[in-house]
């Protein structure tokens, strides 16, 4: 980073990354390779194996503290910065947070600085599930037990990290937000913000959905046991009609089924598709599902909500808390633990840490980001079953 007009080490960074965001690096790296070095490197720094480069990346790391040495700790990568010359890279101080020790969950006692503290150690997870994304948000400025708004546009929010989206995606109203950095997460805290919703799209490619979700929304009566053979279900559909699909906990309830989609069809198609598969699961295990929203269509049974795939719609984010009572956590699991997942409330702010950290390198989404499947390829299928039944 710069330091009047010179250049300082500030630390390494050894997590955040994965195969391909190291392939681009490492590129990126080897056609800026110099031998002069521009930094001193501390005494407790080892230059064995270094390979020096022209100081013209910009990458935003998030990390723990700053050490004695004035040091990175814990640091972790969240992806190079292309709006920002390397020449403004110099030391950020911390922003403040006002009302830090103000009760959000009384239940727990937990704080708004306890969830500062969350966003800030889950950044590294939560941030490419809302990256370049539309982001709506839910805000709590009394806490969980107060009223809260969901806000879908900026307004006068002063959130300076939190990056505003083109007019033309939503004509006529302010500006969509976006959250891409660490600390844009620290300023959506700041404004009182618990939960954070997005679209099955990104803004640049706004008009094919990359995704679509079918969230199992279950009668409060029923077992989970029941919302886990729905899942199971659900999942042995979508593999007869050959789409891979991955879950996650919603922090509340159910179950969300989500389902990688290559952008090639548009809203008009995903919604369509997703309805259908609603209703062929409603119409085949009529005792089981309904395609119908409304408490009294779901007595004992589990709707398939499809409504979150249309323009516009949201759907919780993965590592997002919910506003609820002990601040659970909207949490990606792998399909072969959900036999031990006891409720889709089972990881709250406190203990998603953990999860992460016994996860390691693991993934239980592992091959999403590379799936390019389409629902225009099997659309057939379903309707050829739905004929059967």
């Amino acid at each position: 980073m710069r330091e009047g007009k010179t250049w300082r080490y500030a630390g390494r960074v050894g997590t955040g990354f994965n195969d391909a965001t190291l392939n681009d690096v490492h590129a990126r790296l080897r056609k800026l390779e110099t031998r002069e070095a521009c930094v001193t490197l501390p005494k407790s720094a080892s230059a064995r194996g270094v390979h020096w480069v022209r100081p013209q990346l910009v990458a935003e790391v998030s990390f723990a503290q700053w050490t004695k040495e004035n040091l990175v700790r814990q640091a972790v990568f969240q992806g190079l910065r292309h709006d920002k010359p390397a020449i403004r890279v110099v030391r950020e101080r911390a922003m403040k947070i006002t009302h830090a020790d103000r009760v959000i969950d009384p239940s727990t006692g937990f704080t708004k600085g306890d969830l500062v503290e969350y966003f800030a150690h889950v950044s590294a997870a939560l941030l490419p599930h809302v990256r370049d994304r539309p982001v709506s948000l839910v805000r709590a400025p009394e806490g969980i037990e107060g009223p809260m708004f969901f806000q879908k546009h900026a307004g006068a929010l002063d959130m300076p990290h939190v990056r505003m989206l083109d007019l033309a995606l939503d004509p006529g109203h302010a500006a969509l937000m976006t959250i891409d950095r660490a600390d844009a997460l620290c300023d959506a805290a700041q404004m009182n913000v618990v939960e954070l919703h997005t679209w099955n799209a990104t803004a640049r490619f706004i008009d094919t959905p990359d995704r679509f979700v079918l969230d199992l929304d279950p009668d409060p009566t029923l077992p989970w046991q029941r919302v886990r053979e729905a899942a199971v279900l659900v999942r042995g559909l979508l593999d007869e009609l050959g789409l891979r699909c991955f879950l996650k906990t919603t922090g509340g309830h159910g179950l969300h089924v989500v389902v990688p989609l290559g952008r090639r069809d548009d809203w008009n198609t995903v919604k369509t598709f997703s309805h259908d598969l609603a209703a062929h699961l409603a119409r085949t295990l009529p005792d089981r599902f309904s395609a119908r929203p409304g408490p009294r269509h779901r007595v004992r049974k589990i709707f398939v909500d499809y409504l979150r795939n249309q323009r516009g719609a949201t759907t919780v984010s993965a590592f997002s808390p919910r506003a609820r009572l002990g601040l659970p956590v909207s949490v990606p699991i792998a399909w072969d633990e959900l036999d031990v997942v006891r409720s889709g409330t089972q990881w709250n702010i406190a203990t998603v840490p953990e999860r992460l950290r016994q996860l390691g390198k693991d993934n239980p989404w592992d091959g999403y980001a590379r799936i390019r499947q389409t629902v225009t390829r099997v659309a057939a299928r379903l309707k050829n079953r739905a004929l059967k039944t």
